[in-house]
């Protein structure tokens, strides 16, 4: 059986990899519809629920990118509070292809991961810009 770190890990993957790609419905199932975020976005304020995310995820894509986003964690720790509770912390890496020309952009992420009915879901996320 696989520690519940590497688990917790592999879905935070998944999350990452439906964001690049743009498949809410990969998203959403991974979430708790009660998610809570700190993001750029949400210009200082606590926001929950996934409408805020969902726009994103319906928003038409930006001129001139081209090809699929990939998301990296760079360095990721996980660290368990409980047997049903964990937060992963890692520098997320995002490289695309913008007017032909490859751009890589780097924010500090922390996201909570809680395993409720026997299924982990994402819970809270925490983004910031690295400077």
């Amino acid at each position: 059986m696989a520690k519940p770190e590497d688990a917790v890990l592999l879905l935070n993957q998944k999350l990452l990899q439906a964001v690049g790609s743009g498949d809410y419905e990969t998203y959403a199932s991974l979430c708790d519809p009660s998610l809570t975020c700190f993001e750029p976005e949400a210009l200082g304020h606590l926001v929950g629920g996934l409408a805020f995310h969902e726009f994103y995820f319906d928003a038409p894509a930006a001129p001139g990118v081209a090809g699929r986003v990939l998301n990296s964690m760079s360095n990721p720790h996980v660290r368990m509070m409980s047997t049903t509770a964990a937060v992963v912390s890692y520098v997320r890496l995002t490289q695309k292809v913008v007017n032909c020309i490859p751009e890589t952009h780097a924010v500090q992420e922390t996201r909570v991961w809680e395993e409720k009915d026997g299924k982990w879901v994402h819970v809270h996320v925490h983004r910031s810009p690295c400077k």
